[in-house]
């Protein structure tokens, strides 16, 4: 993304301020889900429970996120992001406050919807508005490299916020008390998503939009085939985070040191973040059909590994090895999310794309602590190989779907 004399670089474009604004405003995307599940266990003293709270946390984000993905498309970021900031942060702390009353489960159950209904999309929101900065202001022939170091650097700071959530609420949790993180994160949610939708960037892509006087595409083209796969490949991927954090919590307990599960699902993490930012070096040659079914295959065969991982040293090795598939995986989705965007979708889109991550890790993290819970860790490390798997046939299906002979017809 380096300047030329035809176009301003992405950086001078957005600001820096801007990256680390939304850095800091998807943090509490990241925290809730495991912050519910946290207080919930700690609270209430029920697995079971937590892991319908987590559930619900997750399908009110399957409801709702991609309707405010809609909203944000057709009235603007800026209105959308400071009510929902408001709306989250209010139900995180009604949450906390029914946990540690004598308000029946239901109660609890309602609010973990609320908190997943009003997540704001950070990061889909900040990859649509990056999108149309790169498409509205740079040359059509410098757009596509541009993009991919976009999405690059996007899906790296998404990977180093999923690791980064749950380390900072276990942190939190055994520091303060277990509502810390669920009351932190509100704090951060009102401050953060709020300079994030108050950025300029917000109103610039508003009125862009506007003024550019573009037929927005009909909503039957968000179900094109060839988006939905993208769609089931990040659902995959978010069952993938979902499934292993949680074995890897269930085998750390095992051993002892269950507050050490995350510093160790820091070392897939790590390396994900960091092959993730290096997909905007690789030749164009390797094209995006061929990364996804490489990088995938690459992260499948390490939850192989599971099989036959008993101690810390070989779960290391098998995490560094699914890192190094998981980033590039997830940067290449998005890169196929934005080609596939129909015209004014894109707030819709990424949404879409965020939602699936965040219902997959719901739905993995409540299933894999009820297998671990009622059969044993050995049978829950099986949950991270079943999603992977679902990674790689989606990738099957697109390469299938964007073949040179499809496309062309």
């Amino acid at each position: 993304m380096t300047q030329t004399t035809s176009s301003p670089s992405l950086i001078r474009l957005a600001g820096l301020p801007y990256f680390v604004i939304a850095f800091i405003a998807r943090l509490p995307f990241a925290m809730m889900v495991v912050g519910v599940l946290t207080l919930a266990v700690s609270a209430r003293g029920s697995i079971s429970l937590g892991g319908l709270t987590s559930a619900a946390v997750g399908l009110g984000t399957a409801c709702i996120g991609p309707l405010l993905g809609a909203a944000a498309d057709r009235f603007g970021q800026r209105p959308v992001l400071l009510i929902i900031a408001v709306a989250n942060a209010a139900a995180l702390v009604l949450f906390t406050l029914a946990v540690y009353s004598t308000a029946p489960d239901a109660v609890m159950l309602i609010a973990a919807f609320a908190i997943g209904a009003t997540a704001p999309q950070v990061a889909p929101m900040s990859r649509s508005r990056l999108v149309t900065m790169i498409t509205e202001n740079m040359p059509r022939s410098r757009q596509p490299k541009v993009i991919g170091g976009t999405m690059a650097y996007e899906s790296a700071a998404d990977e180093t916020v999923f690791v980064f959530g749950p380390f900072l609420v276990g942190v939190l949790a055994s520091l303060i008390a277990p509502w810390a993180p669920l009351v932190i994160g509100a704090a951060l949610t009102v401050l953060f998503v709020g300079a994030f939708a108050l950025h300029p960037s917000g109103a610039h892509i508003s009125a862009a939009r506007k003024a550019d006087g573009a037929a927005v595409a009909p909503v039957r083209e968000l179900f094109r085939a060839r988006l939905l796969v993208v769609v089931v490949g990040m659902f995959g991927v978010g069952l993938f985070f979902g499934t292993m954090l949680t074995a890897l919590t269930s085998f750390m307990e095992d051993r002892g040191h269950p507050e050490q599960a995350g510093l160790l699902y820091g070392v897939m993490g790590v390396g994900s973040a960091v092959l993730a930012l290096g997909v905007a070096f690789l030749p164009p040659s390797f094209s995006l059909r061929n990364r996804w079914l490489v990088f995938s295959g690459i992260l499948f065969a390490g939850t192989l590994l599971l099989f036959v991982v008993h101690d810390v040293p070989t779960m290391s090795l098998a995490l560094g090895l699914m890192g190094i598939g998981i980033g590039p995986t997830l940067v290449t989705q998005y890169s196929f999310g934005a080609a596939h965007t129909p015209a004014g979708r894109s707030a819709t889109v990424m949404t879409m794309l965020g939602s699936s991550i965040i219902v997959g890790q719901s739905l993995g993290a409540a299933v894999t602590g009820r297998l671990a819970e009622s059969v044993g860790t050995s049978v829950a490390l099986y949950l991270p190989i079943l999603a992977a798997a679902i990674v790689v046939v989606a990738g099957v299906v697109n390469h299938v779907l964007n073949s040179p002979r499809r496309l062309a017809r």
